[in-house]
């Protein structure tokens, strides 16, 4: 699996010369994301990046769409472990756990921007398999606490936990997108953005008669 860019530390590159092509072009791509956008380079860019020439990653890759789809692939089994121990990291109070979650979602983007560009802005859809299957891993961790948060309520006044995962997906995503990333352009907001999802969840969660 990929380095990851934590606490600021610069992702180091295991490049070709190391023997392990798939991770170098993998490095590279990430790199070329950072520098150019998730659609600002080509195949023969990534394979220039790794030191390899342009018919090197055919070994791995039959196009740029089958890199791309392995970053993105990389970055929800990251996600999903991020979720995973953030739910796990603390009390068993539902409503915690799903914050917490929040928080990983949100944490997740603004370490590794070059990743949640490539899982979300890459164009690229979900129909590989691989990649379709690591976004459902992650999902489940928010569904089950969702599941959790509803299976505390009448029964007849239980909402869908599905919905309330996608509804505090939304809530993370949108929040990550809009306001972690590294972008000056970018609208300021007075206030974390770790708060600012904290504010919402608890409004919406009251919107259905929840509270803490």
């Amino acid at each position: 699996m990929g380095h990851r860019n934590r606490g600021g530390r610069s992702r180091g590159r295991r490049g070709y010369h190391h023997g392990n092509l798939r991770e170098a072009l993998i490095d590279a791509a990430l790199d070329l994301i950072s520098e150019k956008g998730p659609g600002g380079f080509t195949f023969a860019d990534a394979a220039r990046g790794a030191g390899v020439s342009p018919a090197a990653p055919y070994r791995h890759f039959r196009d740029r769409d089958a890199l791309m789809a392995d970053v993105s692939k990389r970055g929800f089994e990251l996600l999903a472990e991020d979720l995973t121990r953030a739910s796990g990291a603390g009390d068993t109070n539902p409503v915690r756990r799903l914050e917490r979650i929040g928080q990983a979602y949100i944490e997740f983007a603004r370490k590794e921007p070059a990743l949640f560009s490539a899982m979300f802005e890459s164009g690229q859809s979900y129909e590989a398999p691989e990649v379709r299957a690591a976004e459902e891993r992650a999902f489940a961790v928010l569904l089950e606490a969702s599941q959790a948060l509803t299976d505390t309520m009448m029964e007849d006044e239980r909402p869908p936990a599905t919905m309330i995962a996608l509804h505090l997906l939304s809530l993370a995503h949108g929040i990550a997108a809009l306001y972690t990333r590294g972008d000056s352009s970018r609208r300021k907001i007075p206030m974390a953005p770790a708060e600012l999802l904290e504010a919402a969840v608890l409004v919406y969660l009251a919107g259905l008669g929840i509270s803490p």
